[in-house]
């Protein structure tokens, strides 16, 4: 009998310290990368670490270290390379050349999660887009495929290489991409103004934070959610009502991640600038994590390139039930002492929420009608006769 199942890709992760990294830093981001690993479906053997001063120019890790990698992979039956950079093409081939193995960087990792994760289709949209960003340029060898299809008469220009064609080829694609997405965008807007009467919450954070959870607990939804990162790519929009400020309209956002490449971001900013309409931010942290100071300066980053940094915000700290130190709340309190805490899965607590949103929610209507009655005061008063 034949055993059809999908047979797991075993990797070896590696990361290089440079000594201008803090440890902390960098132990948060070759844990993140081990979970990214995880949600893409594979089985990490082993993480290896190379401590330096700077990265090798050509190869990233010395040849001694890749040499060492190259021979734990052969005698592990590991089937790839994934490394905790984001790698230049020229670095990719030097290092397959030297381990003969799959090589994945981090943006292509990335890229690997978004497409299994993509339902709708401006989420196709958005990772087609990265996907052809991130590879376009990695060409050399990769899009001959591409120009067999559309080879012949009217094609290629005079003195035109095989590179070019393909290039050429690939930013039209891109150019596509970019004119549906703007379309989407169009539809988008005309549905927001439907909507604009109706104060828009927006929950935003750091990804694998709960903000699925939390919306599907404040909403009585049935938003996916997933103990993986980036399980949610698409805006989910809820309506919902909490007392005190009546009807309310809720959405959900991808979620954000350190070091994640600018290119991605860019093709993901149609969904994230779903957050530039909001009324009120609701930036949702992981309360049990040690590196919550880390995910919210990335959080702000995030915030203050969409130019939302002028946006009202409350902060909310959620699995406040995985908190096991009372001190550890006590220090995030101090640090924000006007965030709230909850865990999504108390009704209790989610209700206590409820009342913290209408309460902030109050404020900002009531600074909105200040700012109005300001602006119509300082209004020059017009005399007729």
């Amino acid at each position: 009998m034949i055993d059809k199942t999908p047979k797991i890709e075993k990797v070896l992760l590696a990361g290089l310290h440079i000594a201008k990294t803090p440890k902390d830093i960098f132990d948060e981001d070759l844990a993140e990368m081990e979970m990214l690993c995880v949600t893409a479906g594979t089985q990490v053997v082993k993480t290896v670490v190379q401590k330096t001063q700077k990265p090798v120019a050509s190869t990233y890790f010395g040849n001694g270290k890749l040499r060492e990698i190259k021979e734990f992979m052969e005698d592990n039956f590991c089937d790839t390379l994934v490394i905790d950079a984001e790698l230049r093409p020229s670095q990719i081939q030097n290092i397959e050349e030297i381990v003969g193995k799959k090589i994945i960087d981090r943006s292509q990792l990335i890229l690997d999660i978004f497409s299994l994760h993509a339902k709708t289709a401006e989420a196709k949209i958005q990772v087609e887009l990265a996907q052809l960003e991130t590879l376009y340029p990695r060409l050399t060898n990769m899009w001959a495929h591409l120009s067999r299809m559309h080879a012949g008469v009217g094609t290629r220009g005079p003195g035109e290489t095989q590179l070019e064609t393909d290039r050429r080829i690939v930013q039209k694609k891109i150019s596509q991409l970019k004119e549906r997405l703007k379309k989407i965008e169009k539809v988008r807007e005309t549905q927001s103004k439907s909507r604009r009467d109706t104060f828009l919450c927006s929950l935003v954070g750091y990804t694998n934070v709960g903000k699925s959870t939390l919306l599907n607990a404040i909403c009585g939804s049935d938003v996916l959610v997933e103990n993986k990162l980036f399980a949610t790519l698409d805006t989910s929009t809820r309506k919902t009502r909490i007392a005190g400020a009546g009807d309310i309209v809720m959405s959900d956002t991808v979620g954000f991640l350190r070091k994640l490449p600018h290119h991605l971001v860019a093709s993901f900013r149609s969904t994230l600038e779903t957050l530039m309409e909001a009324d009120l931010l609701l930036v949702v942290m992981d309360a049990s994590t040690k590196w919550y100071r880390q995910q919210m300066n990335v959080v702000r980053e995030v915030i203050a390139d969409l130019g939302a940094q002028d946006k009202p915000v409350m902060i909310i700290f959620n699995k406040d039930d995985l908190l096991e130190n009372p001190l550890d709340r006590i220090e995030i309190k101090n640090e924000y002492p006007n965030a709230a805490f909850v865990s999504a899965f108390s009704k209790k607590s989610v209700d206590d929420l409820k009342i913290e949103i209408g309460e902030a929610i109050e404020l900002v209507k009531r600074a909105v009608l200040s700012e109005k009655a300001i602006e119509k005061a300082q209004k020059p008063k017009i005399i007729v006769g």
